[in-house]
């Protein structure tokens, strides 16, 4: 049998969720039926898996060390973790840790044997004494907002359920502003609002984007202020006014300014040139700052404040290159 004490940490979330948390190997159906046979109970009572657990609930596991061993992922559970780099630190609390995501790496998982910044995170947690090693089966930090694999910039998770489930919700209430830098291709010399129509094709992963309703196309809207141009480039300012996937790629690309270095939306010639010239083999695109209005009390700290990811060295090069930079930073 094992008596687990839920924490402040892991309070906040429903007894089923937790569950196939810490039990990631046992099927969904499977816990229902221990529920259901009072081999799972909660503050020594038949749960349904609906309940928000809360901090210093006790649940028990009637199962053998064999058993329970086996649905908690064996030696898995235990592997070390690669801790992020503290320098990619941006921001920290008690409740949310903001971080400058690498270009090159998944906000979450694609395959189960992935390194994503989910598990850096986690490595950091442990590594700090912040995240204790009990906690850490039933406890994944939360990542608000995903990123492309090779979009660098801002990323916020929440170091606790609360905080995760509170984050989770400003981001789809839109109760701030989320600005991104990109550099395009043509010159762009006014502020504009955009608007469209975006269907992903989930097997290819791409977008198309139109200016008129079609079969399964939502309504998309991007915002974009130019900072400056060179040549036959211009840098953007971009706020995100929905949240889609690929959004500001596709978007751009589809009113003729593809970002410069893009694999599936930009120009091929465009993009051997920013090869050749700086090494950019991914798309110039950057979640740059994230600005709050008042928040919930779990994320009081946050109120009023505005979070901001410097630009990677190499694309810094390329504004400085390009006589960019001081447009950036006036």
């Amino acid at each position: 049998m094992k008596e687990i004490t839920i924490t402040s940490r892991e309070a906040g979330q429903r007894l089923d969720k937790y569950l196939l948390r810490y039990l990631p190997s046992a099927g969904k159906g499977f816990l229902y039926k221990m529920m259901r046979k009072k081999n799972i109970v909660l503050n020594g009572r038949r749960a349904e898996g609906k309940e928000l657990l809360r901090e210093g609930d006790a649940l028990r596991l009637f199962f053998s060390e064999e058993t329970l061993n086996k649905f908690m992922g064996g030696e898995n559970r235990d592997r070390e973790l690669p801790a992020l780099d503290p320098a990619l630190v941006l921001y920290e609390d008690s409740q949310v840790l903001a971080v400058n995501k690498p270009a090159g790496m998944l906000s979450q998982k694609a395959a189960p044997g992935d390194l994503s910044l989910v598990e850096y995170v986690t490595g950091y947690l442990l590594k700090s004494g912040t995240l204790k090693p009990e906690e850490r089966q039933g406890f994944h930090p939360g990542i608000a907002n995903r990123l492309d694999r090779n979009t660098s910039g801002l990323v916020l998770a929440g170091k606790t359920m609360g905080a995760a489930q509170a984050l989770a919700e400003l981001f789809r209430k839109r109760d701030m502003e989320k600005y991104y830098l990109c550099l395009v291709q043509g010159t762009l010399r006014e502020k504009c609002r955009i608007s469209g129509y975006l269907r992903k094709d989930e097997k290819r992963n791409q977008v198309t984007v139109t200016s008129f309703p079609g079969a399964g196309g939502v309504p998309i809207e991007t915002a974009y202020e130019p900072l400056g141009w060179s040549g036959d480039c211009t840098l953007l300012k971009t706020e995100l006014i929905t949240g889609k996937s690929h959004q500001i790629r596709g978007h751009l690309a589809s009113i003729g300014h593809p970002l410069a270095g893009d694999p599936k939306y930009g120009d091929p010639k465009l993009n051997d040139r920013f090869r050749r010239q700086y090494g950019l083999k991914r798309q110039f695109l950057h979640a740059w700052q994230i600005c709050f209005h008042r928040c919930p009390q779990t994320l009081e700290n946050l109120s009023g404040k505005t979070l901001e990811a410097p630009l990677p060295e190499q694309l810094k090069k390329i504004i400085k290159n390009l006589n960019l930079q001081e447009a950036l930073y006036e």
